[in-house]
C-alpha cells in the first residue's frame, strides 16, 4: 500500500520518469501520424472502415448472419488487406462490377490483361483468405 511518504519520494523519482513518458508518448504519436504501426508495418490498416463493414455484411449475407460468420468474414478482409493495397482492391472490384454489365463498351473490363490481372490477384487473396479464415 503507498503511503503519503512512499507517494512523495516516487514524485520526485517521477520528475525524470514524467519527462521520459512524454517523450515517448511524443515518439508514439509522430509514429501514428505518420500511419507507421506499433508491429512496424506500414499501410496495413489503409482500408476504409466502410469498405471493410460493407465485405463482411456481403460476406455473412452468404455465409450466416451469426456471431462465427462474422468472425470468419472478418478475418476474410483482414487477410485480403494484408495481401491487396486498398487501391488494388477497389480495382479489382471495380473490373468485377463492371463485367456484370453487358454491351460492348465494357469488353476491356473482361478482355484487358491488366483487368485480368487486377481480378487474379484478388482470386488470390481470397483464396488465402479463404484458407486462413474459414
Amino acid at each position: 500500500m503507498l503511503t503519503a511518504r512512499k507517494m512523495r519520494k516516487s514524485a520526485r523519482k517521477g520528475a525524470g520518469l514524467a519527462a521520459g513518458l512524454a517523450a515517448g508518448l511524443a515518439a508514439g504519436l509522430g509514429l501514428l501520424a505518420t500511419g507507421a504501426h506499433a508491429d512496424g508495418v506500414l499501410g496495413l490498416n489503409d482500408y476504409p472502415t466502410a469498405a471493410r463493414a460493407d465485405y463482411v455484411y456481403a460476406c455473412m449475407a452468404t455465409n450466416g448472419m451469426n456471431r462465427e460468420a462474422l468472425t470468419r468474414c472478418s478475418c476474410s478482409i483482414d487477410v485480403i488487406a494484408s495481401i491487396l493495397t486498398y487501391d488494388d482492391y477497389v480495382s479489382a472490384e471495380t473490373v468485377l462490377s463492371m463485367r456484370q454489365v453487358g454491351g460492348e463498351n465494357v469488353g476491356m473490363f473482361r478482355d484487358s490483361a491488366i483487368a485480368k490481372g487486377v481480378v487474379a490477384d484478388m482470386r488470390r487473396a481470397q483464396a488465402e483468405a479463404e484458407i486462413r479464415c474459414f
